[in-house]
């Protein structure tokens, strides 16, 4: 009975050991798998964060290409690419769509009227749904959507100058021309 109760240990250690070691032979740890990649949008009605009495569907998110950037004040990461995402709007032209997400809508429009808003608008995620339904890990996320909305890039993580440039913006370009 004593051996018995030292292999259960043992052998989860092991199966933690070959999850973690799968972890580690990713190339990119922001390349996580993206379930709904190539696929549209999913359907939501959700408040806007500026006027909460209307509600924003997908059908908002139809016209060109554009970055979907989930955020919230709660977060320390969102706050650090904050910055990157106003030159990229200011600079580049591109249109980003805000998802506030499990965030109190008071905080996050203090923090957008102090900081600046580069969002052609916001997508009130109070209660985690959207994010659900992208499959979103935490925030930021940041989705790269064709002109129709169909999801064609998930970054996990800080948007950076690089990341724009080596990743985001050529897909933009891509879709953008496509449509």
């Amino acid at each position: 009975m004593a051996k018995q109760s030292v292999l259960i240990p043992l052998c989860a250690f092991a199966i933690l050991v070959g999850v973690l070691g799968l972890g580690f032979t990713l190339s990119d740890h922001n390349d996580l798998p993206a379930q709904r990649v190539d696929e549209s949008m999913p359907s939501f009605s959700l408040p806007s964060l500026w006027q909460p009495e209307s509600q924003i569907t997908a059908a908002a998110l139809d016209g060109e290409a554009a970055l979907i950037n989930v955020w919230a004040t709660w977060c320390p990461s969102c706050i650090a690419e904050h910055a990157e995402l106003a030159r990229i709007h200011s600079e580049e032209g591109v249109r980003i769509v805000g998802v506030n997400y499990n965030d109190d809508p008071e905080a996050a429009r203090a923090f957008l009227r102090k900081w600046g808003d580069p969002y052609a608008f916001h997508i009130v995620d109070a209660e985690g749904t959207l994010a659900v339904d992208l499959g979103v890990y935490g925030a930021p996320e940041t989705f790269v959507i064709d002109s129709r909305g169909v999801i064609r890039y998930r970054h996990v993580g800080v948007v950076t100058e690089r990341v724009f440039e080596e990743k985001l913006k050529p897909l933009l370009v891509q879709f953008q021309e496509a449509s």
